[in-house]
């Protein structure tokens, strides 16, 4: 059984094509264009200078301040007390030159110890202030 079809017959074909996905399509990308245009336009631009960093140099004026973890003080380690290290901030805060505080505390020692000896740099007119760390993998 053949079903004859004659020439003028075009039921199961289309010659045009369907324009509503390739619009979908249009207008969702320029939904996504109109959303993210103003974040990148909001960056801020900067030429940054290159630069290889260094660690910083230790000056022979510098001052190594020590806390320890049972909250010992050490100025040149030397230990000190309150009253001493008070003194001691007093003297170098008077040199021409005051000398940077290299900080050097232990990762267990509270926080507030840490903010008491800062306070009291400050306080003396101590402000060039560095915090030692480890670097990452380093042995102790």
């Amino acid at each position: 059984m053949s079903i004859l079809m004659d020439g003028n017959s075009d039921e199961g074909l289309m010659n045009d094509i369907n324009m509503t996905p390739l619009i979908d399509v249009m207008l969702v990308l320029l939904i996504i264009f109109i959303v993210t245009l103003p974040v990148i336009n909001k960056a801020v631009k900067v030429d940054l200078p290159q630069a290889v960093a260094q660690p910083a140099e230790s000056k022979t004026q510098d001052v190594d301040l020590s806390i320890t973890a049972d909250r010992t003080v050490a100025w040149n380690k030397a230990v000190v007390d309150e009253a001493a290290l008070k003194q001691h901030i007093a003297m170098a805060a008077t040199e021409a030159e005051p000398p940077a505080v290299n900080i050097d505390a232990d990762q267990h020692v509270e926080y507030g110890k840490v903010a008491s000896v800062l306070a009291a740099l400050q306080g003396g007119g101590l402000n060039k202030i560095n915090f030692v760390m480890r670097p990452p993998g380093a042995e102790q």
